[in-house]
């Protein structure tokens, strides 16, 4: 079977504290050969870079999501700016973007620090993670204004409709699908991934957080992705090694990382 690259979990969460290495000894066994860590903010950006450098099938992104954006300062912005562009293991800046259900971060900060890393994607030729949460129209504005289709990368832990896929989609961005498609309640979400094509989604746990049903309010990681990788062949009809096999190749492509 084709393994499995889970592109975005967040192994650094202190939910991983008391058995984080026993954790990802066994993440092979269950048919996952390569995660994506992702930076949170300055602290778990730096906590993200340690981890990937200890395992050859890891890897990371390095950004600050909205209601961390505060937290930025000239010194903090040197280093992520520096790690970036010279940590072979990074392979994307984020997560980045905008969050409207919580109020950490006023809105114009929250946008300058969306922008900001958005540039500094661009200049290091990296994908951007995104992290749009309540704020569709503002997000499809500002990466539509900021040319995103130039940048490139992926909508993590897709949940708006498919109205606002096909704005994505027509931007060139890969769409991050994890537990929530198995939900009861996630109907929108499971219209939207009938719609977009397999050749633009990728498989991911945002681990510990969302597991997927019967797993639900547990703590997540990467062995239940073959629960999310079922629920997308029955919404889409198509067999489930399909699946786990464009999602593999479609992470390789959205990383710019060699399948060897």
């Amino acid at each position: 079977m084709t393994p499995i690259f889970d592109t975005h979990a967040h192994y650094d969460d202190e939910a991983f504290d008391q058995d984080r290495e026993e954790m990802l000894s066994s993440l092979a066994m269950h048919g996952v050969a390569k995660v994506c860590n992702i930076g949170a903010g300055i602290e778990s950006s730096k906590s993200t870079l340690e981890l990937s450098r200890k395992y050859d099938w890891m890897y990371c992104a390095l950004g600050v999501i909205p209601g961390k954006c505060s937290e930025i300062n000239d010194e903090s912005w040197e280093w992520l700016c520096n790690a970036a562009k010279e940590e072979k293991k990074c392979v994307a800046i984020g997560e980045i973007g905008l969050d409207n259900h919580w109020d950490d971060d006023p809105k114009e900060v929250q946008e300058h620090w969306f922008i900001a890393q958005m540039d500094l994607a661009r200049q290091l030729h990296k994908p951007i993670v995104v992290h749009s949460r309540e704020a569709a129209k503002d997000t499809i504005d500002i990466m539509r204004e900021h040319k995103a289709s130039e940048i490139g990368g992926v909508i993590h832990c897709y949940s708006y409709t498919k109205e606002s896929a096909r704005d994505f989609l027509e931007m060139g961005f890969y769409f991050g699908i994890g537990g929530v498609v198995t939900f009861k309640n996630a109907k929108k979400l499971a219209e939207a991934v009938r719609y977009i094509p397999m050749s633009a989604i990728v498989l991911e746990t945002d681990c510990p957080y969302l597991a997927p049903t019967p797993h639900r309010g547990e703590r997540n990681y990467s062995g239940y992705l073959p629960l999310v990788a079922e629920e997308i062949a029955r919404i889409k009809q198509i067999p489930f090694e399909k699946v786990v096999e464009t999602a593999w190749y479609n992470a390789h492509s959205l990383y710019k990382i060699d399948i060897l």
